[in-house]
């Protein structure tokens, strides 16, 4: 991994962990084993690095939905599922939860591109939905963009609630999203 890589998988696990504004370079130089000028090297200001953060999970997902788009609905929805289960797993929240809540305090570089990301996933989600309504596989009411946000808002906000209450709401959460879709 590059030093380049090294900084931003650092970043990318102290926003998920901290927040983007409870992070500052001198984290990582403690992490990566590098002087802070070495990070303002690659990354002159923390909102480029913040953006650069953003595109490797946008890269991420891109190559995610590239992956999956000969798959079913199902199979697409399980797979959206368990990028939050992994999130969980890691004790970390989603970058964008993790991003939104210092929304108002980032430069517009840093909104523009999480606005993109989440335009992204909201998309995907919108359109496998759609599909598996289409194919008589999902059933739920509504524009499938309402309910794509309905979804995605839900493993959000339980990836984080669920700290507190436990690991069985989050189960019981993602298993009723997918339940409720294959409800005829």
């Amino acid at each position: 991994m590059t030093t380049r890589e090294q900084i931003i998988q650092s970043a990318d696990n102290l926003i998920r962990e901290k927040g983007y504004n409870a992070f500052s370079f001198f984290d990582i130089s403690n992490v990566v084993g590098i002087k802070k000028a070495s990070i303002h090297y690659y990354f002159p200001q923390k909102s480029d690095l913040g953006v650069a953060v953003i595109e490797e999970h946008l890269l991420r997902m891109k190559n995610i939905i590239d992956a999956y788009k000969d798959k079913s609905p199902v199979e697409k929805l399980d797979k959206f599922i368990s990028v939050y289960s992994k999130v969980k797993t890691e004790k970390q929240i989603c970058i964008v939860g993790s991003i939104a809540t210092d929304f108002y305090t980032v430069d517009e570089n840093m909104k523009t591109k999480l606005k993109e990301f989440t335009t992204v996933v909201l998309d995907w989600v919108r359109s496998f939905l759609e599909e598996g309504r289409k194919e008589k596989v999902f059933h739920f009411d509504g524009p499938g963009h309402t309910k794509a946000l309905m979804i995605i808002t839900s493993l959000l906000a339980i990836v984080q609630l669920s700290r507190v209450t436990g690991e069985k709401d989050f189960n019981i959460v993602k298993n009723k999203i997918k339940e409720d879709l294959l409800k005829k």
